[in-house]
């Protein structure tokens, strides 16, 4: 037992001895150079990342004005001398009828309907949800709208506006049926 000892021992120091002596070679002396004249060297400098300022916003305030690079525009004022244009004016004197209180945009048709005389009415929706019937020589509208036709699709009629001179001037709307409501 003891043989076997000593023989285990032997082999463990001549392991030891074998890998000492493999450890020990020249086959890293290029990576050692290499590494040393790396070192060697001056090392580098990065400069820091430059300063932004922050954006500042800019709100033109000359918008409404002209444009510096036009030219200016000459305005003549012979408009304002004029006398109106034509002799067209509303009748102030009559009594307003219902639908006179709504705009235009305010009001739509939903349909017609007839009499046995074959008079043509038709159907205008205001923007309460009243329904009113309407045949030509009504009004309706803001602007003294005059109705001047009635058929199954669409309601004509001429507004009267003012025409920015002091004057009236006559408009015609109409006012389409709205299939899509009912």
């Amino acid at each position: 037992m003891a043989r076997q000892h000593a023989a285990k021992a032997w082999m463990g120091i001549c392991l030891v001895a074998f890998l000492t002596a493999c450890s020990q070679g020249s086959g890293f002396s290029d990576l050692d150079k290499f590494m040393a004249d790396t070192r060697a060297k001056p090392r580098g400098h990065v400069e820091p990342l430059p300063e932004f300022k922050a954006y500042e916003a800019f709100s033109y305030s000359a918008a409404d004005r002209r444009a510096p690079f036009e030219p200016p525009i000459d305005i003549q004022l012979t408009m304002v001398d004029q006398q109106p244009e034509s002799d067209i004016e509303p009748d102030l004197d009559r009594p307003r009828e219902v639908l006179e209180n709504f705009d235009l945009k305010e009001l739509s048709m939903v349909g017609t309907l007839s009499d046995t005389s074959g008079s043509l009415f038709a159907l205008i929706r205001d923007n309460t949800g009243g329904i009113h019937r309407v045949r030509t020589g009504n009004y309706m509208g803001q602007n003294y709208g005059r109705i001047i036709g009635v058929n199954e699709t669409r309601v004509e009629l001429i507004e009267i506006v003012p025409n920015g001179r002091g004057g009236w001037v006559e408009r015609p709307r109409s006012l389409s049926l709205n299939e899509n409501e009912g």
